[in-house]
């Protein structure tokens, strides 16, 4: 955790709050603060600054914080990701909120098992503690926007054509096709497919919506492993 991630919950007065969850836990067991130490702190969808540690005891820490700078930049990206299998998926969120991704689409794909949707970590409460997780790695306080699309043509057909307009479309997409370009300054639609790839059908109606495939090379990657690999190639 290199942000103690506030909420407007945890405020007992303007510029003072109270934490008795895991980040207590944190600053006593793995940061081992100290009272006096100025530590990094962030309001959930605004700003960052420090929080000077009050009391610490056994059951609760009091800070007394202030806000005066901007969280990072986000990357100028949508990304389409065919829903991974529920362990891999915990990672991704992490690693999309990490990485400053503002919009996720958790898009069904003819290669994820219909037991993927039915896993406990798509419920809006598991989304958001590994969400949160990333934007505390990262020192980011801006929660990406998360889409669930379980119908695969319609929102190709319908919807996706709209988000990509005006954006560079890209498909990530193992084969004879040319490569990923590097260090774009445009905004990117981005679509990664599930193991195993998309099939031939979904490659040409994703083309159909303005996303052209690219590659990163013979080897096939993990699903975490290619969006990382991808958005650092990207940008």
């Amino acid at each position: 955790m290199n942000l103690l991630l506030l909420d407007q919950a945890d405020f007992v007065a303007a510029d003072r709050v109270l934490l008795r969850d895991r980040r207590l836990t944190h600053l006593q067991q793995v940061h081992r603060a100290e009272v006096g130490e100025s530590l990094k702190v962030g309001l959930l969808g605004g700003d960052m600054g420090s929080g000077r540690l009050l009391r610490l005891d056994a059951g609760e820490a009091e800070l007394q914080v202030s806000f005066d700078q901007p969280p990072p930049a986000k990357l100028p990206l949508t990304l389409l990701l065919a829903l991974p299998r529920p362990k891999m998926l915990r990672r991704v969120l992490q690693t999309v909120a990490t990485m400053g991704v503002p919009r996720l689409v958790l898009l069904n794909s003819y290669r994820v098992e219909k037991s993927f949707w039915q896993t406990p970590f798509l419920e809006p409460a598991a989304i958001h503690e590994q969400l949160i997780l990333g934007l505390e790695q990262a020192r980011d306080t801006v929660l990406p926007e998360v889409i669930i699309e379980k119908r695969f043509k319609p929102f190709v057909e319908d919807r996706l054509p709209q988000l990509t307009a005006g954006t560079l479309g890209l498909v990530g997409h193992p084969g004879d096709y040319p490569h990923c370009p590097r260090a774009v300054v445009e905004p990117v639609t981005l679509a990664i497919g599930p193991e195993g790839g998309w099939i031939p059908y979904e490659v040409e109606k994703l083309a159909a919506a303005g996303l052209q495939p690219v590659q990163l090379g013979e080897r096939i990657l993990r699903v975490e492993t290619a969006v990382s690999a991808l958005l650092a190639r990207l940008f």
